[in-house]
């Protein structure tokens, strides 16, 4: 993959196999290897004694077993000499006349490293301290701090490392391996291995098919990689595997952070893999942020390099990697919670300031655009949750050079049916002795005639809220503060801002959610109405025909790239190259590179030179994993070059 992305491209396999029948599962470990190598895969994980067979009982105590699974086990390592992929397949193995249950690393016709598994389960229908011996003993604990006692065994291609410390480095990543039942431990080796340096876990399994354990496993597979920002591959014996009183099915999952970004599936009576590629800079980044990673690396970890030989094609895409156009959107089937969470936030969190403040009345300029009803309904709700009459919100309607009959209708409409208070102040003679006594030509239809026009609505407002005891309320959106589209002591000034933490995108989705679930059909249809008109400022005048003539993603770009450029960027720190690299990908139907260049340009230069707007704007609740609050997630000069 191309190392300046920082993907990586991984399988989870899960062969056909007959239990003790080492000559047949190593042929078709090597059929894997090369379906592997042909998709560009760089790691592949096969299942827990893969070699062998997980289910082969005391059949482990027989010499011909264990010399058919060493001998077989040699073949697949020198299968792959001057083969760019590195290999992991579990077997048993001997050592000091202790058994254990083992991850055999390999790439390049040489045993890199093997690891034993530590946490053995020994109930219900699992035995395995009948045969294997944990990894720990293959440690002794004395009093200056953690040894190995077998720091290396002797196989047929020399000493190679032994143990459960082993990390195994590449030239981009790290990645460590736990077996089975060690996920499922109350201290999976996987976290200290993640603290230590891992970002990649891979799990060798053979976990059997119950009801309701391929969720649990997944619930658990899902979160460990949350908790340790990894990506973790998990493949797990198929059905070859069922016999007498167990079954198998054959499960592999390949998840990312707290995503579960595939998953196979299960009862294939076949060979199945599936891959994907893992990013290893969005894994550094949380990493990074997080002090847990680089305060407690407690014990001795050694670290083997594994990096194998270069790849003569370079593949280049991450073409099993799909990347959500819509980052702030919920999944699909998560909408109602979501939502539902999000205007939780936004009204507990207004209804507090109101509480606190003592502030008889609400103030709202409502132009009948996407912010400013949003915004509205979170007031609604918040005067609705604290017991007060609606009467007591007041929207403001300023009519201004460019204000539309169509949003203008729309802001009256909404605020008769949700039964608040509506004060009409025109702008248009205040704004044009405003531009008169400084001297500006009201023809000059330029960023001193827009301003104006926004800071007198601001005056309007925040005087109002004097006159009333009130408090204003902030409409702009987290995309407009990323963009510094607002104009300074103008929109971009309140009392408090309840969506300061929400990208437009999200602004538009609420809204809709909102019509479709929470109101009647007349407010549905404002509603409706609002999210097709199209976003503007409405500072210059309109059409002949009366319709809105500026449009804001004319001069800024789409919302829906935008977001996705402030996504990656604030969440991830991603560079400019990778941003486009993956919006190309994502929109891919919608907008062609060119289009995404010009528009990512703009983007940067515009978020680069509007911090200042940035450091002093009001308090407002965080709502998504970004916020832009200078007191809070986002700290940046001024006057930083950035772009």
């Amino acid at each position: 993959m191309n190392s300046n992305f920082g993907f990586v491209r991984v399988a989870a396999a899960v062969p056909t196999m007959r239990v003790a029948d080492c000559a047949y599962n190593a042929s078709q470990i090597k059929m894997q290897i090369d379906e592997a190598l042909a998709e560009g895969v760089e790691v592949i994980c096969f299942p827990e004694l893969s070699l062998t067979g997980y289910t082969c009982a005391d059949l482990f105590f027989t010499q011909a077993l264990q010399q058919s699974s060493m001998r077989e086990l040699e073949g697949i390592c020198d299968y792959t000499r001057g083969k760019a992929i590195i290999v992991l397949v579990g077997a048993p193995l001997t050592v000091d006349n202790d058994l254990f249950n083992c991850a055999f690393v390999m790439t390049d016709g040489e045993v890199m490293g093997v690891v034993p598994k530590v946490n053995l389960p020994n109930t219900g229908e699992f035995y395995e301290k009948r045969w294997f011996t944990s990894g720990r003993a293959a440690r002794e604990y004395t009093p200056g701090g953690v040894a190995p006692r077998i720091p290396k065994i002797e196989i047929w291609s020399g000493e190679v490392p032994f143990g459960t410390d082993l990390l195994f480095t590449t030239r981009n990543y790290a990645f460590g391996i736990e077996i089975c039942e060690d996920l499922w431990s109350p201290l999976p080796p996987s976290t200290q291995l993640a603290i230590q340096g891992a970002e990649l876990i891979f799990n060798l399994s053979s976990s059997n098919c119950l009801v309701g354990k391929h969720a649990f496993r997944r619930q658990m597979i899902t979160q460990q990689s949350a908790r340790v920002h990894c990506g973790y591959i998990y493949t797990s014996s198929g059905v070859g595997e069922s016999t007498t009183d167990v079954v198998y099915s054959g499960s592999t999952y390949i998840a990312e952070n707290g995503e579960m970004l595939c998953e196979g599936e299960r009862f294939q009576r076949e060979n199945t893999m599936i891959i994907q590629e893992l990013d290893i800079e969005r894994l550094r980044t949380d990493r990074q942020r997080n002090t847990n990673f680089t305060k407690d690396k407690a014990g001795h970890y050694r670290h083997i390099n594994v990096a194998p030989i270069e790849r003569e094609e370079e593949f280049t895409e991450p073409v099993h990697r799909v990347f959500s156009p819509a980052p702030f959107l919920p999944a699909k089937g998560d909408e109602d919670q979501y939502c539902m969470d999000i205007f939780s936030i936004q009204t507990s969190a207004l209804a507090r300031r109101w509480e606190h403040t003592h502030s008889q009345t609400l103030e709202v300029g409502v132009s009948g655009g996407l912010d400013s009803t949003l915004a509205l309904l979170v007031c609604v709700q918040a005067a609705d949750i604290l017991g007060y009459d609606r009467t007591r919100i007041v929207g403001v309607t300023m009519p201004g050079f460019g204000t539309s009959g169509r949003t203008y209708q729309n802001a009256l409409r909404m605020m008769e049916l949700l039964g608040i208070t509506h004060r009409e102040i025109p702008i248009r003679d205040v704004t044009t002795q405003h531009l008169a006594d400084i001297e500006h030509d009201m023809d000059k239809h330029d960023i001193t005639y827009e301003n104006a026009q926004a800071r007198v609505r601001t005056l309007i407002l925040m005087d109002l809220a004097n006159e009333l005891n009130g408090l204003v309320v902030g409409t702009g959106d987290l995309s407009e503060l990323a963009l510094g589209w607002c104009t300074y002591n103008g929109d971009q000034m309140s009392m408090y801002s309840v969506n300061a933490g929400i990208p437009k995108t999200l602004v538009r989705f609420l809204v809709r959610y909102a019509a479709e679930n929470m109101f009647g059909e007349d407010l549905r249809q404002v509603l409706l109405d609002v999210i097709d008109t199209p976003v503007s400022p409405e500072l210059l005048p309109t059409d002949a025909q009366g319709q809105i003539a500026q449009k804001t993603e004319e001069n800024i770009g789409s919302y829906d790239l935008n977001d996705f450029f402030l996504y990656y960027y604030l969440r991830y720190g991603f560079t400019r190259e990778k941003i486009k690299y993956m919006a190309v990908q994502a929109f891919e139907e919608q907008f062609d590179e060119p289009t995404i260049d010009k528009w990512l340009n703009v983007f940067m230069r515009r978020f680069c030179t509007q911090q200042f707007k940035r450091t002093c704007m009001p308090d407002g609740p965080k709502v998504v994993s970004v916020s832009l609050s200078p007191r809070g997630d986002w700290r940046m000069p001024s006057d930083a070059c950035c772009i």
